[in-house]
């Protein structure tokens, strides 16, 4: 059994098992979350003779295989994993709170056209343990706690729900972070969102829509063919009914692709109707990509035709440009794969 990512409950009848008295799981969880124990050696409290019966037991931490820092104070990590593969965690650091961008999948399998991680293909999901790990190497690092965790990294959060749910419970519960400064983000998958909605999570949801009509989505994110723009949209509407929370759309700017104001307006009547946010995201200029960033005229533009039709709508640029903090960017270049960017 791995022991990062159970709860206290579940490490105390852990510990009861090994012959234990229940006051040790208290010391196991507190040691594990708050501490940054590796290894059961760590934990100078347990008896040295416990210690050595149940050293081989693990604990299910990863190693830093690499790190950059941006001038922004932005880091990016690259980890590796028990059987050697390599996924990217993201730290973004502000004046009031420090943001982790963690990844769900080593790779990912919707070969989306402007990610450099579709690009690498997809291996396997991550364990719930893996994920929360990210945010402990993270905490770690800075020498503060993170106050928001986003699912927006490497993977299709969606495709590994027994394993993101667990995490976020161990998030919440464990590392203490909010629910609702918790968000996933997914390309959209058939039912799949109805199936998260049905676990009456406060989390935040965000979509990455990134085209204001079904041919545009469709050369964007190649599995858009088997799930129409419509049909994505009556899902979305159905979770906020499900769960009384609101959906936000991320929403790329491609410069010539999906900038235009005629795309503007079309956005405006696909997703009035129910409670929505829009963050545009203006792309990232990076060599050997197909694609440019709209000039900041464009992007204003853009903007405006949504506020003048009241869709709320931020613009959020990326951190850490000069770190490849971009989902794959790193990793990309580390393994010689094209870089692109993340959604």
């Amino acid at each position: 059994m791995t022991l990062l990512a159970k709860s206290l409950e579940q490490l105390t009848d852990w510990v009861r098992e090994q012959g234990q008295p229940a006051y040790r799981g208290k010391q196991l969880h507190q040691w594990l979350y708050q501490k940054g124990a590796r290894s059961l050696n760590d934990i100078s409290v347990f008896p040295k003779s416990w210690r050595e019966q149940v050293a081989e037991t693990p604990i299910g931490r990863s190693n830093v295989e690499y790190r950059t820092i941006a001038p922004d104070r932005t880091r990016k990590y690259l980890l590796k994993l028990h059987d050697g593969a390599i996924i990217e965690t993201v730290g973004i650091p502000s004046e009031k709170r420090l943001t982790v961008c963690v990844s769900s999948q080593v790779g990912c399998p919707m070969a989306c056209d402007f990610c450099a991680t579709g690009k690498d293909g997809f291996t396997r999901n991550l364990k719930a343990h893996e994920i929360v790990d990210q945010v402990l190497t993270v905490q770690e690092d800075f020498g503060e706690r993170v106050s928001n965790v986003v699912f927006m990294g490497m993977g299709e959060p969606l495709l590994n729900l027994p394993e993101v749910v667990p995490a976020i419970r161990s998030l919440n519960q464990d590392v203490g972070i909010g629910q609702r400064f918790l968000t996933i983000s997914t390309v959209g998958i058939p039912k799949k969102i109805r199936e998260l909605a049905e676990y009456n999570l406060q989390i935040t949801f965000a979509v990455s829509l990134h085209a204001s009509n079904q041919p545009v989505r469709e050369q964007l994110i190649p599995s858009a063919d088997r799930y129409p723009l419509e049909t994505l949209l009556q899902d979305c509407r159905d979770y906020v009914k499900i769960t009384g929370r609101r959906v936000t759309f991320e929403y790329i700017l491609l410069a010539g692709v999906n900038d235009l104001p005629e795309h503007a307006r079309e956005l405006a009547r696909q997703i009035k109707g129910f409670q929505s946010h829009v963050n545009l995201i203006p792309y990232n200029p990076i060599q050997e990509a197909d694609y440019r960033r709209p000039d900041a005229g464009r992007i204003e533009t853009f903007k405006q035709i949504l506020e003048k039709e009241k869709v709320a709508v931020s613009v959020r640029y990326s951190r850490g440009l000069e770190a490849d903090a971009a989902c794959g960017q790193l990793r990309a270049k580390k393994e010689g794969i094209a870089p692109a960017i993340s959604r």
